[in-house]
């Protein structure tokens, strides 16, 4: 992705490092730290967003570039599901998970953006 530069400036990598800081931050809280599964997996899957979407701007094509921001939208909703259930069972009050959730929103809408963005470029070898 030669017209990027690096990953680090893909403004949805941004964001979902946000994203990702703010999971850590508040699975540390005493009840959400005591459920060691949940804490485990929304991490990895926070984690899985940025990572994603690094890994796919590496790879040698387009193509799947695009498969790895597919997969980053899905920890996206992984994300999102996950928070419901952390707020369900009292982890998160309401404005904690408002928040978390607009921003697992605003990072999938960035990743369906980019993604279009990116499928109407044609690729040069």
């Amino acid at each position: 992705m030669a017209t990027i530069g690096n990953f680090e400036n893909i403004e949805v990598w941004r964001t979902s490092m946000d994203l990702c800081t703010e999971v850590y931050k508040i699975t540390n809280s005493d009840t959400f730290s005591r459920d060691f599964g949940l804490k485990d997996q929304i991490r990895r899957a926070s984690v899985s967003i940025p990572s994603n979407i690094s890994e796919g701007y590496e790879r040698d094509s387009k193509n799947q570039f695009l498969y790895f921001l597919s997969i980053a939208k899905g920890s996206c909703g992984e994300v999102r599901t996950q928070l419901r259930i952390a707020y369900n069972l009292n982890y998160l009050n309401e404005l904690d998970f408002q928040s978390l959730n607009l921003m697992c929103e605003s990072t999938s809408k960035q990743l369906s953006g980019f993604s279009k963005y990116l499928r109407g470029f044609k690729e040069t070898k």
